[in-house]
């Protein structure tokens, strides 16, 4: 039988466990551990991992260090240049991480009703505790269905003009490079959450989020198949670029919204 990722209940089971990170990527992971508590002390609630490293299938050199930090209070300017210093620290100390990424949130915003399906889901599912008290103890489970889909990744329309803008204003292929790496991981990503409630499962595997995907458009199997690649092995090139920002991404928002719908805006 195939594995969809969801419990006996049916619910999504939460990824990634510190004892799947691979030995290569321990002490960088001990080290953020430290430096987070230093770095924020009383205003930080809780740290998490998600992405590769806590799935225990990350590869030294080639894929990158996320960490979600949930505060106290909302993030102030000095909290993401103190995010910023500290991204910069942990990519320099360890080469077997190649980039690192902080996300910043205050804790209210992770728990709130308007973030329930978003970044709550996120947090509750996709994301390994690392310091702190777990906030997914405050979060309900979740199921592979419409509502989730919709709320997760039903705003590729509006990111679209942001997406042209950045490709228009990269300087060289470094750049290029982290452009495509994440546009590509969006567009895999949404165009699981578009069949996840058909198929009934959920995976943040990309190749196999193309493979899922595929099934339901054929026609278009190919271009997420590529995108999954290039997610994985970034690649300097403009043009793909413009096909994520005027035929893939622009597809793939159409279709989302006829089938699903578009996300609630926020407030």
């Amino acid at each position: 039988m195939e594995h969809k990722g969801l419990d006996a209940q049916g619910f999504i089971e939460r990824e990634g466990s510190l004892g799947a990170v691979g030995p290569e990527f321990r002490p960088v992971v001990a080290l953020a551990r430290s430096r987070i508590g230093e770095a924020y002390g009383r205003r930080l609630h809780s740290a998490y991992l998600y992405g590769s490293v806590p799935r225990g299938t990350a590869r030294p050199g080639r894929s990158d260090l996320d960490l979600l930090l949930a505060l106290h209070e909302e993030p102030t300017g000095t909290d993401r240049g103190t995010a910023g210093e500290l991204a910069q620290e942990l990519d320099a100390h360890d080469p077997a991480v190649d980039g690192v990424g902080i996300l910043l949130f205050g804790k209210e915003r992770l728990l709130s009703d308007a973030e329930r399906y978003d970044l709550g889901w996120f947090l509750a599912c996709l994301c390994t505790p690392l310091l702190g008290a777990d906030l997914a103890e405050h979060l309900p489970r979740y199921r592979p269905d419409e509502r989730l889909a919709r709320e997760t990744n039903g705003d590729l329309a509006g990111m679209l003009p942001r997406w042209r803008d950045q490709v228009a204003e990269a300087a060289g292929p470094a750049e290029y490079r982290t452009l495509a790496r994440r546009y590509a991981r969006h567009l895999v990503r949404t165009g699981l959450t578009l069949v996840m409630p058909r198929w009934g499962g959920w995976t943040s595997d990309l190749d196999r989020s193309a493979e899922v995907f595929g099934r339901y458009y054929p026609e278009r199997a190919g271009q997420l198949r590529e995108a999954a690649a290039v997610a994985l092995d970034p690649v300097a090139d403009p043009a793909v670029l413009h096909g994520y920002t005027e035929d893939l991404g622009p597809w793939l928002a159409a279709e989302y919204a006829r089938v699903l719908g578009v996300k609630a805006a926020r407030g």
